[in-house]
């Protein structure tokens, strides 16, 4: 007898390989056999008609606050995700002295749009360092495993204080401190470290991520302590700025330590470096002995704006700014009145001083790169969709038409505005790159930029855009399960999920491909101290399975936790057998 087995669904195993029929044994929270199994199973699930895959492995979010206040761990979990590696692009909350505790919190508002004060009220800070931060997150249960990097940011604030934080260059003793926290914190579980060097990175006040500007003495010395500890990824976003030569220090780093070292591959025609002479870099280097690996995004990678998100296009005009700070009930007094908004559109913007203008023209002016989202939004919009194409259309000015859309449904409309990843108008240049072996699907921001995207639903977004409805080409769903599941899963080392054979992980999608659906997004105001996120669930998934327990039922929690903290890399069922 079998704790439980799904039968007759069409499996999709991670591999790559074809799919086919058949069924999944189910035993002690593991898979023990695939294929046709002929016992019966205490719980037993009909799967025909439905696609069996494993369960998803996302390995860019931000959950590090939400980790430890929240179990269910939405919108990641709706998605069909059971693991989640956080702590990306050199932010975190460990290690944290106790007078940095609200300096952290500052960094991550204005890094990754978390509201401060829901961080603020969530967490208890019940550690110091890195080891303690994951004793506390492995003391609630949630319905995915967590995992997570060592954050750049924080271990050089723990080590040089505010010269750490104002991005001082450190002396050769700092290096060496903040290199034993590094590797004190893999040796405890961490699954990498990670760093951010761009600067659209800033704190709440303006700073730049501690780590933006450090030098490869700094990077080097940290990733020769992750080579120390045995294991780990070794994770950046970067501008990529010619002079920093990144290509150069991070193919000698792996090549030396032999840890694969990853990075923020994004299409912008504000790079220094075009993304295919990022690919072509990172080619040459691994032809070379090195192991780099471009994370990549699955759509446009932006935001989506709103009266309530984190911008809009009438962000800069002055009647915006004397509501700016108003309950949204006066608010949308204000944006409900015929003569106030009349007033609002025939005013001129007025910016900030900022590093970053280009970008703000482009949020207050820029109708012919943003787009209109309706009912069924489809996140591959052509010209057509564009708001400068619609107010045309409509006979309508484009800041009319935007400020119309923006206040559809009561003032839920959305704007679409893709700012990296669409200077094509097209995602065919994710095509190529989803077929490569030096990529890997990321990017998705999970628990981040609450008020400005939701791309935390990529892995619904991969079927049923890239698999079954894109006009301009798909790719198979063996592909695109492979990419999510079993190669995100074994860039960080865990080799025991992603893939449905005996001995993996019991962790499991059950998915009607037909009516799997995106819903429309909306905006939550459901954090600790009433701060806001965007949310956006998907109809489909007919079950979501973790270690063998069902956590979700048609996108319904079941308030099952089986979601542990997954402590350093994870071997596969074949060489643990092997060393038995």
């Amino acid at each position: 007898m079998h704790d439980m087995v799904i039968r007759g669904g069409t499996i999709v195993d991670g591999s790559g390989a074809p799919a086919f029929v058949g069924d999944v044994a189910i035993d002690g929270g593991r898979i023990s056999a695939v294929g046709e199994v002929s016992g019966k199973g205490r719980t037993e699930i009909d799967a025909a008609g439905l696609h069996v895959t494993p369960g998803f492995v996302d390995i860019h979010t931000h959950y590090d606050g939400q980790a430890t206040w929240d179990s269910e761990m939405a919108p990641s979990s709706w998605h069909g995700v059971t693991t989640v590696v956080m702590g990306n692009c050199g932010v975190g909350f460990a290690p944290a002295r106790p007078d940095r505790h609200q300096w952290l919190i500052s960094l991550m508002e204005g890094v990754e749009d978390i509201p401060g004060t829901a961080l603020a009220e969530g967490m208890t800070w019940d550690w110091e360092t890195f080891p303690q931060y994951l004793d506390a997150l492995e003391r609630r249960p949630r319905t995915v495993d967590v995992a997570t990097h060592v954050p750049h940011g924080a271990v050089r604030a723990y080590v040089m204080g505010e010269r750490g934080a104002r991005n001082e260059e450190p002396t050769e003793h700092e290096i060496a401190q903040m290199s034993a926290i590094v590797e004190e914190g893999l040796r405890a579980g961490a699954l990498g470290f990670s760093t951010s060097r761009t600067v659209l990175h800033k704190s709440i006040d303006g700073e730049l991520v501690p780590g933006t500007t450090a030098t490869k003495d700094e990077l080097i010395g940290i990733g020769r302590a992750v080579a120390r500890a045995g294991h780990g990824v070794f994770e950046m976003a970067s501008d990529l700025k010619r002079e920093w030569d990144e290509f150069g220090w991070m193919g000698a780093l792996s090549k030396e330590t032999g840890l694969p070292v990853t990075f923020a591959m994004l299409q912008s025609i504000a790079k220094e470096l075009p993304w295919e002479e990022q690919m072509a870099q990172t080619a040459r280097w691994n032809a070379d002995g090195a192991n780099i690996v471009a994370q990549i995004a699955l759509r446009g990678t932006g935001i989506l704006m709103a009266w309530r998100g984190t911008v809009h296009p009438f962000k800069f005009r002055p009647s915006w700014a004397e509501i700016d700070a108003l309950p949204w009930a006066e608010q949308w007094a204000r944006i409900s009145d015929p003569a106030w908004k009349a007033r609002l559109l025939a005013e001129e913007n007025v910016f900030p001083e900022s590093d970053v203008l280009p970008l703000l023209y482009a949020v207050a002016m820029g109708f012919g790169l943003q787009y209109g989202m309706g009912e069924g939004f489809d996140y591959e919009p052509t010209q057509q969709q564009t708001i400068e194409a619609l107010a045309k259309a409509a006979g309508k000015s484009p800041a009319e038409y935007a400020y119309d859309l923006l206040t559809s449904a009561e003032g839920t409309g959305f704007i679409y505005f893709p700012i990296l990843n669409y200077a094509d108008g097209n995602l065919d240049f994710v095509k190529g790159l989803l077929e490569r072996d030096d990529t890997v699907i990321s990017l998705s921001d999970g628990g981040a930029h609450c008020g400005t995207i939701c791309d935390a639903a990529s892995p619904t977004f991969l079927l049923q855009h890239w698999v079954r409805d894109r006009a301009r080409g798909t790719i198979s769903i063996e592909n695109a399960i492979k990419r999510q599941c079993s190669d995100t899963a074994h860039l960080y080392g865990l080799d025991d999920r992603g893939r449905i054979a005996p001995g993996m992980l019991a962790d499991i999608n059950l998915i009607d491909l037909k009516r799997l659906k995106l819903g429309k997004p909306w905006m939550a105001f459901d954090l600790p101290a009433g701060g806001k996120r965007l949310l956006q669930k998907a109809d489909g998934y007919v079950a979501t399975i973790k270690r063998g327990v069902v956590t979700f039922r048609e996108g319904a929690p079941t308030g099952e936790l089986p979601g542990l903290l997954v402590r350093g890399p994870q071997a596969s069922p074949a060489l643990a057998m092997a060393a038995e």
